[in-house]
């Protein structure tokens, strides 16, 4: 592997991306970087998404009733006002429900309408069923609730004291870690406290249930279609195969749709069933925001030994992550955060305990990263906070403890590193940024004491890629060859603006070496691929790319022993490549080859299948292979920021990521560059606030900051780093969707080194994230010495 000159980059604002640079170039599917199938329809609003779809004559709309209490027990629930407002047709609570009221995707009990007490502000009591969205939204908040209320616990040390656990605490350990810290020659110690994150996708939360004469069918906005068919068909008392799931697309998803979705598609289908109509529901942007979970706050206590160069000798970290209410997907959240606690160093000695904590507030849900961020910031601030205490260029610390070199291969959780790439890719992306001279200029600058300081950090990502709950690592697809030469294909992944659905028609364009235009994707649709898992885990391409691939290739090899016997060749001999079909020294075209087999009574469709290999994980003892392989990138991040008012710009950023061999290098690039601005905003700008009561009051547009376009940097350089993943992936492509997220976390330790350079250096500045600049301000007055 070699992360030479024929990168793949795109800078700004004039670079060009380069198609397939440095990989060969097979047929015109994998490899191109053709644009996102959908964008046309995305820019001139002529993309469906959920709440987009014409309904029937006669749909109704949904809105929950919800409570303004944290945790209290209902004493009383007066309907009759409800029932009373102008349009409402139905109303119902927990009581009138047919059959299950659950909607955990975890097995854990998680009720769609609160029974007898709430446990958080916001909680759904009742669902109002009337003509309009307006009208059952206006009438959902004309009920009469008569609370006592009861001890709330809002913050990880309030659930500490109390002992509120989802489980025992976790602990993976691997050597002395007590000897290996009193064996260093320094000992450092701290807490970080990180924020939560609001998912922020463009289209909410949305569901819209047509009854059938033998079931229902619903359309969600959700990533896990397969989970919406069994929640419906349990709370309806169908089997699974009366329920059937589509979703065309998402308008973003980032994990706030992997469960989320549940509660809207079964109050929908309930409703649908009472009523005889069909029903939809959507909640509103504020709505959205106080019902659903979020990204799990965290807080990670490090004590770290280490010796005269940075090298750690012994390490422990404590995790505590707020769950919320439910256990939702949190216990995998918090095991991928253990899971990550490493990032890309050896760790000789070290103790990882993780505390899964219960409070009452939103029941906190899967984010891109899930959890592997909240470890990964844990390890990149000791780092920091070594080469600050030796005095020392943060970026020479953390090459001194990356994996690699005899015995410095091995995870805390005993899995070998064999792919590891991570000193050659940062070493790269270092020269190629420029980032020692830059460094020493921005030292000098800083030392002349302007208003304005500037910093700069370097940061890798060594992330994980499979589902730590090992049979999720499986996907099926359905491949239909039709006589005019087109193709339709369906898999279980599905579409949330980030490319999945280009990605697997480049995949079967390239099987049978036909265009992609060739290829029509159809909406995921549980009657067509059973028993999905979710698109997550940023599995989406190598699960069902591999599942698609083996789809065509049955009917290909059907295709191919057809034309054999036909014009008297070998198999060998038949090759699909350029749009066409070689048989032997002739061609011949693939819709007519497609004809002709139709008429032989030659079977043109087929399904496919893949299971990820070698995967075996323990999570108690935290021993195993939880992941397939690592996928790694790096981020330099040079930040300015104004002492005065803690107001501050990312001014530049350089990346170089591993993506193996692209799939499509343009949709490729806008992940990574999408995913280093999501992550940058958790850590800089992303606030959740909850007063004293449990009320969320950081619920809208204005109160709420994500990254805009001001807040980009104002030079972005992004390059994919050339090699194949040496992993038999799809087309030796790695996993994009969540690893990039992590790059972010140079800007947060730029912004630490800006602060730094207000004092002596004998104080570190430990910002805690989201670095607003508030916390800024204060961290700088720290440094001169003025405490708030």
């Amino acid at each position: 592997m070699s992360g030479g000159d024929d990168l793949i980059t795109r800078g700004t604002p004039d670079a060009a991306v380069v198609p397939g640079a440095g990989h060969p170039r097979a047929a015109p599917g994998v490899g191109h970087p053709h644009p996102h199938d959908s964008a046309p329809a995305h820019v001139s609003g002529r993309a469906l998404y959920t709440d987009d779809i014409p309904a029937p004559r006669g749909c109704l709309h949904l809105a929950f009733g919800l409570s303004e209490r944290a945790r209290a027990r209902i004493l009383s629930v007066d309907l009759a006002p409800v029932r009373a407002m102008p349009g409402v047709v139905d109303v119902f609570t927990a009581g009138d429900l047919p059959f299950a009221n659950d909607v955990s995707p975890s097995g854990d009990h998680e009720p769609l309408l609160a029974t007898g007490e709430v446990f958080f502000h916001g909680q759904p009591l009742f669902a109002v069923v009337a003509e309009s969205h307006h009208l059952a939204r206006r009438a959902a908040r004309a009920a009469a609730v008569v609370y006592e209320d009861l001890p709330a616990l809002l913050s990880i040390d309030d659930a500490l004291a109390a002992g509120s656990r989802l489980e025992e605490p976790i602990v993976i350990s691997r050597g002395d870690w007590e000897a290996g810290i009193a064996a260093g020659a320094h000992v450092i110690e701290g807490r970080l406290e990180l924020g939560g994150q609001e998912h922020f996708y463009l289209e909410g939360q949305a569901a819209l249930a047509l009854p059938r004469e033998d079931g229902m069918h619903v359309h969600s906005s959700t990533q896990h279609p397969s989970e919406i068919q069994h929640k419906v068909a349990e709370a309806l008392g169908l089997p699974f195969a009366a329920v059937t799931v589509e979703t065309r697309r998402m308008g973003g998803g980032f994990g706030g749709k992997e469960s989320q979705g549940n509660a809207l598609a079964c109050a929908a289908a309930v409703a649908a069933r009472r009523t005889g109509r069909p029903c939809r529901m959507r909640y509103d942007r504020d709505d959205d925001m106080r019902i659903t979970g979020k990204r799990h706050e965290a807080r990670i206590d490090y004590r770290c030994g280490f010796d005269g160069e940075g090298r750690i000798t012994g390490i422990r970290f404590e995790q505590y992550i707020r769950c919320g209410w439910s256990q939702d997907l949190s216990l995998a959240v918090a095991d991928r955060s253990v899971l990550h606690a490493d990032n890309a160093y050896y760790l000789p000695a070290v103790q990882i305990t993780s505390e899964r904590l219960v409070t009452n507030t939103v029941s906190n849900t899967a984010f891109r990263g899930f959890g592997g961020p909240q470890g990964l910031v844990g390890i990149e601030r000791v780092m920091d906070h070594i080469a600050a205490t030796l005095r020392a260029d943060p970026l020479a610390v953390r090459q001194a403890n990356l994996y690699g070199g005899p015995g410095r291969l091995t995870t805390p959780y005993l899995m070998e590193v064999t792919d590891n790439i991570a000193p050659e890719l940062v070493a790269t992306l270092a020269e190629r940024a420029d980032y020692h001279a830059r460094r020493a200029a921005i030292e000098a600058e800083n030392a002349a004491g302007p208003v304005i300081r500037r910093g700069i950090a370097l940061t890798p990502v060594k992330f994980g890629i499979s589902f730590t709950l090992t049979h999720l690592n499986q996907a099926g697809a359905l491949v239909h060859v039709y006589t005019d030469g087109s193709i339709h294909l369906n898999h279980g992944g599905t579409e949330m603006g980030q490319g999945l659905n280009m990605k697997v028609a480049q995949v079967a364009a390239e099987v049978f070496g036909q265009p992609v235009s060739a290829v029509r994707i159809t909406p995921t649709h549980t009657g067509k691929v059973p028993n999905t898992s979710a698109t997550a885990a940023s599995s989406g391409s190598d699960l069902n790319g591999m599942a698609t691939r083996a789809a065509c290739e049955t009917i290909r090899e059907r295709l191919a022993a057809f034309a054999a016997e036909r014009w008297q060749v070998s198999a060998s001999e038949v090759r699909f490549e350029e749009g066409t079909v070689r048989v032997g020294s002739g061609t011949v075209g693939f819709a007519e080859l497609a004809r002709a087999a139709y008429q032989a009574r030659v079977q043109l469709s087929a399904t496919g299948f893949y299971a990820t290999p070698r995967l075996q994980w323990d999570r108690r003892a935290g021993r195993g292979r939880p992941f397939f392989y690592f996928a790694y990138g790096a981020a330099v991040t040079e930040v300015a920021l104004d002492t005065l008012t803690g107001e501050n710009r990312i001014l530049r950023t350089d990346i170089l990521h591993d993506v193996g061999r692209s799939l499509n290098p343009a949709i490729d690039i806008g992940q990574i560059e999408g995913g280093y601005v999501q992550g940058a905003g958790w850590l800089m700008t992303e606030e959740l606030v909850w007063d004293k009561a449990g009320r969320l009051t950081t619920h809208a547009p204005s109160t709420y900051k994500i990254p805009a376009c001001s807040d980009r940097p104002r030079a972005l350089t992004i390059a994919l780093w050339k090699g194949d993943n040496p992993e038999d992936t799809i087309y030796r492509s790695k996993a994009v969707g969540e690893p990039p997220f992590m790059l972010g976390t140079s800007a947060f330790l730029a912004l630490s080194h800006a602060v730094a350079s207000c004092g002596d250096g004998t104080l570190y500045p430990a910002l805690d994230a989201p670095a607003t600049p508030e916390r800024l301000l204060r961290a700088v007055d720290a440094q001169r010495g003025r405490a708030w």
